[in-house]
C-alpha cells in the first residue's frame, strides 16, 4: 500500500459534532464529572512527588526553597551547584549511550519459531546427485505429532505463500527451493523472516526520524535524571505538511498522515494513583495548556467536535496555575493566564455506564464489561470522545524510572540521591565562606581614654590618631580571628565523595582532575569508568525495558492496522537496544576483528556467520552496513537467475576458436598456465651458475703468482 493512502479507520466511534451541546450532550454529562473525580484523586495522590520534584529543581537551579532559614550571623547564602553538574553528566552519558549509533536503539527481529512466515528457504546450484531426488516437502519428519506434520493439501506452492515478500524473487527458482537452511558448501540460504524484519525496521526508523523521536526522547531522559521519570506518548496519526510549490510558483503543501511521537513532562502527568506501573495503569490524565491558535488546531485532528471547540473557546480562558508552577517560573509575579486548560483521559470506561448515557455500544463489544476511550474536556465540554481506536487498545503512554522505586509509579533521581549531601556541601561552604570573611581582617581594639576625644576610628593606609596625655601604652590593639576554613572545606570534600556514593555517579565520570592512586594509568581508569558504567547500566535497562519497547511496539502495531504492507507481515518482535551501546565501540571492533581471526581457521570457518560479522563491523565503525556491505544471498540469486543467459553466449565464444589445452589466457605469471614455473637464474656460486668454472680460474692464477696454467685446464 502507497503511504499516501494511510487512513484511519471509518468505522471509528466517536461522539458526533452539535450545533447545541448542551442539550445534545445531556446524555453523555455524567463522564465528565466521572474523569475528574478520578483528575482530583491523581492530584491529591502525587502531591508527595511534586514536593521531591520541587526539592530537585531547586537544587538544580541552586535556589534556596522557602523552608530554609538563615541565622543573622550567616552572611553568606552560597549554593554550590553539584547537582547540576551530576544531573547534566547523567543525561549526557544516558544520551551518548542510547544515540551511539546515530540511529534510534529499535531493532525489529523474527521470532525464535516464527509463524506463518518461514525462516529459511535454500536451493543449491550445484547440488549433488544423492540430494536430488528431494524436495521442499520431502523433508524427514521425527514422529508422530512432534510437531513437523504436513500441513492438509501441503504442495510446493504453500512453500512460496510462506515465503512472504520474497515470493516473486525466488518465483524463477520455485522448483529448486527447500525449506529449512543449506547444509552444502555451495547452498545458498534466504532468510524471509529476517527480510520482512528488516524492512518493518527501516520503516520505524523512517517514521521515528520523521516525527522529531530522538529530541523527544532526549527531553525525556532530561527528566528522568533530574525527577526519576521521563514519558513519553505515541504513536498518534496526525497530518504533517509537506511544503510543495507547483510549477506556476503557487504554494500546494502535500498533506499526508504519519505516526507521531511527543515528550509528556512529569508535572502535566496525572496516572492511576494505585498502579505501579503502565501495565497496571487503568487510566492516564495529561493536563494540557493551550492557546486560542492551539485549540482551533484540534479541529483539524480527527474526530475532534469543531462546533463545541468554538463553543468551549466562545467561553473563555479557564486556566488555573497550580502552586509548583510559580516555583518552576523563579516566582514569577501574579498575573492572569490567558490559556486554556484541556484534560486529556485514556482509560477504560464501564460498559454499563455507557449504556447508561445512551451511547450506542456495538454488538460484538457489548460483551465486555469495560471499554478503553479516549476523552478531551475544557469548560466542561466534551471537545472529543472515542472508544480507543488502536488494536489490541493500550494507553499510549510510557514511563521510564531513572532508579525503579517497586512500590511507587514515579522513580528516584539523582536530585533526590544527593538531596542531603548536597545540603551538607551548601553548608560547610557557607561556613567556610563566613569564617575567611572574618580571619581575612583585623579585629581593631580601640582604647578612647589615650586619644584625643572626636576623632574618626575609620582605618585607611596611612590614618593618623592623635594621643592626648594619659599612662604610657599602646591605645589601639589589632586582633587576627582564627581561621578554620580548611577544617570546612575538609568536611565539604567528604561530603562530595558522599555525593558520588549515593548517586553512583563518580565525579571522575564528568572530568574530576587531580584522580590519585590507581585512576593515573590508563588501565586504571578504564577499570574505574567500567566499574562506574554499573549503575548507568541498570538505567539503560530500565529505559529499554519501559520505554523503548512499548513505543517500537506501539509503532509495529500502527503500521499493521493503519498501514499494512504485506512485505513487511511476518512473525516479528520488537527489541531494544540500548544497552547494546554501553559497550564501547572501537572495543566492541576489536572483540569481532578477534573472532574474524578465530573464525579464518579452515576447521572453525563452518560455524561461523561471517556475513552478520562483517555488518557488524561496519556497525562498530559508524557506517551503514546496508550501504558498504554485499548481500551475498542476492548477489547468488542474480548469478543464478542469469546463468541461462550466459551459457549460450559462453557455447558460441568456446565454437569460435579453442585454446590450447593447458593455457590459460588470464595467467600473468609466465608459466602458460602450466605447472611447471619459471624458476629463477642461480647466482654466482649456486649450482648452475655458468661462471663458476672461470671464477675458479681466476683464484688459481693468483695463487701462482699470476702464471697462467696450463692449457688443459687447473693443475
Amino acid at each position: 500500500m502507497d503511504e499516501d493512502e494511510i487512513m484511519l479507520e471509518d468505522d471509528a466511534i466517536a461522539l458526533e459534532d452539535t450545533d447545541d451541546s448542551v442539550q445534545y450532550d445531556a446524555d453523555v454529562s455524567k463522564i465528565i464529572p466521572y474523569i475528574m473525580e478520578r483528575f482530583n484523586k491523581s492530584e491529591d495522590y502525587r502531591y508527595q512527588d511534586e514536593e521531591r520534584w520541587l526539592k530537585a529543581y531547586r537544587n538544580y537551579r541552586g535556589l534556596y526553597g522557602p523552608d530554609v532559614q538563615f541565622t543573622e550571623a550567616e552572611k553568606s547564602r552560597v549554593f554550590i551547584k553539584v547537582t547540576k553538574t551530576k544531573t547534566l553528566a547523567a543525561y549526557g552519558q544516558i544520551v551518548d549511550v542510547l544515540f551511539a549509533n546515530s540511529r534510534f536503539p529499535l531493532s525489529v527481529e523474527p521470532t525464535e519459531l516464527p509463524e506463518g512466515v518461514v525462516a529459511d528457504v535454500h536451493f543449491d546450484p550445484q547440488e549433488p546427485e544423492q540430494l536430488r531426488g528431494e524436495t521442499s516437502l520431502s523433508s524427514p519428519y521425527g514422529f508422530s505429532g512432534d510437531g513437523n506434520d504436513l500441513p492438509p493439501g501441503a504442495t510446493a506452492q504453500s512453500l512460496l505463500d510462506r515465503i512472504g515478500s520474497m515470493s516473486n524473487k525466488l518465483e524463477p527458482i520455485e522448483d529448486k527451493l527447500k525449506e529449512g537452511p543449506g547444509k552444502t558448501p555451495t547452498a545458498i540460504t534466504f532468510s524471509p523472516a529476517m527480510i520482512a524484519a528488516k524492512k518493518m525496521q527501516k520503516k520505524i526508523h523512517d517514521q521515528l526520524e520523521e516525527s522529531g523521536a530522538n529530541k523527544n526522547l532526549r527531553s525525556s531522559a532530561f527528566e528522568m535524571a533530574l525527577f526519576g521519570t521521563g514519558i513519553m506518548k505515541g504513536p498518534f496519526a496526525v497530518d504533517k505538511e509537506y511544503p510543495n510549490w507547483t510549477e506556476d510558483g503557487e504554494y500546494d503543501p502535500t498533506f499526508k498522515t504519519v505516526p507521531q511521537v511527543s515528550h509528556v513532562s512529569v508535572w502535566n502527568f496525572y496516572p492511576d494513583p494505585d498502579a505501579n506501573n503502565m501495565d497496571e495503569a487503568q487510566y492516564v490524565i495529561e493536563r494540557h495548556k493551550m492557546s486560542r491558535s492551539q485549540m482551533r488546531q484540534l479541529k483539524k485532528r480527527p474526530y475532534f467536535r469543531s462546533q463545541v471547540i468554538d463553543e468551549a473557546i466562545q467561553m473563555g480562558e479557564n486556566y488555573n496555575k497550580k502552586y509548583w508552577e510559580d516555583d518552576l517560573s523563579d516566582y514569577a509575579p501574579e498575573h492572569g493566564i490567558d490559556r486554556f486548560e484541556v484534560l486529556e483521559y485514556w482509560g477504560v470506561v464501564d460498559t454499563e455506564m455507557l449504556e447508561e448515557q445512551d451511547v450506542v455500544i456495538p454488538d460484538e463489544l457489548k460483551d465486555f464489561d469495560e471499554l478503553q476511550a479516549n476523552v478531551w474536556i475544557c469548560n466542561g465540554k466534551l471537545l472529543r470522545m472515542v472508544l480507543n481506536p488502536f488494536k489490541p487498545a493500550k494507553i499510549p503512554y510510557h514511563a521510564a524510572p531513572y532508579e525503579l522505586n517497586p512500590y511507587s509509579f514515579f522513580g528516584v533521581g539523582i536530585a533526590e540521591n544527593m538531596d542531603d549531601t548536597q545540603t551538607l556541601m551548601n553548608g560547610f561552604m557557607r561556613m567556610a565562606v563566613d569564617n575567611a570573611v572574618l580571619s581575612g581582617n583585623l579585629i581593631v581594639e580601640v582604647d578612647e581614654t589615650n586619644l584625643v576625644p572626636g576623632q574618626d576610628l575609620s582605618l585607611y593606609p596611612g590614618k593618623i590618631f592623635r594621643r592626648q596625655g594619659g599612662a604610657p601604652g599602646q591605645a589601639i590593639f589589632g586582633t587576627k580571628f582564627p581561621n578554620v576554613s580548611s577544617e570546612n572545606m575538609m568536611l565539604f570534600d567528604k561530603a562530595r565523595v558522599l555525593a558520588d556514593e549515593s548517586t553512583g555517579f563518580p565525579s571522575f565520570a564528568h572530568g574530576q582532575t587531580g584522580v590519585q592512586g590507581v585512576g593515573r594509568t590508563a588501565s586504571g581508569i578504564s577499570m574505574l569508568m567500567g566499574a562506574a558504567a554499573g549503575s548507568t547500566k541498570t538505567v539503560i535497562k530500565n529505559v529499554d525495558d519501559y520505554l523503548l519497547r512499548p513505543l517500537g511496539e506501539g509503532f509495529f502495531r500502527f503500521n499493521m492496522q493503519f498501514d499494512f504492507d504485506p512485505e513487511i507481515k511476518g512473525d516479528l518482535e520488537v527489541k531494544a537496544r540500548g544497552t547494546e551501546s554501553l559497550m564501547a565501540n572501537e572495543v566492541r571492533s576489536q572483540r569481532l576483528m578477534q573472532f574474524l581471526q578465530i573464525a579464518s581457521n579452515p576447521a572453525l570457518a563452518p560455524f561461523a556467520k561471517f556475513q552478520y560479522v562483517i555488518r557488524e563491523i561496519a556497525k562498530s565503525m559508524d557506517l551503514d552496513p546496508d550501504k558498504v556491505t554485499n548481500n551475498m544471498d542476492e548477489a547468488a540469486l542474480q548469478a543464478e537467475i542469469m546463468k541461462g543467459f550466459q551459457a549460450p553466449a559462453q557455447a558460441q565464444e568456446g565454437a569460435g576458436m579453442a585454446a590450447p589445452a593447458g593455457v590459460d589466457a588470464m595467467d600473468t605469471s609466465g608459466a602458460g598456465g602450466g605447472n611447471i614455473g619459471v624458476g629463477q637464474a642461480p647466482v654466482p656460486g649456486e649450482q648452475g651458475f655458468s661462471a663458476n668454472g672461470q671464477t675458479a680460474n681466476i683464484e688459481q692464477t693468483q695463487a701462482m703468482g699470476g702464471q697462467q696454467p696450463p692449457m688443459g685446464g687447473v693443475q
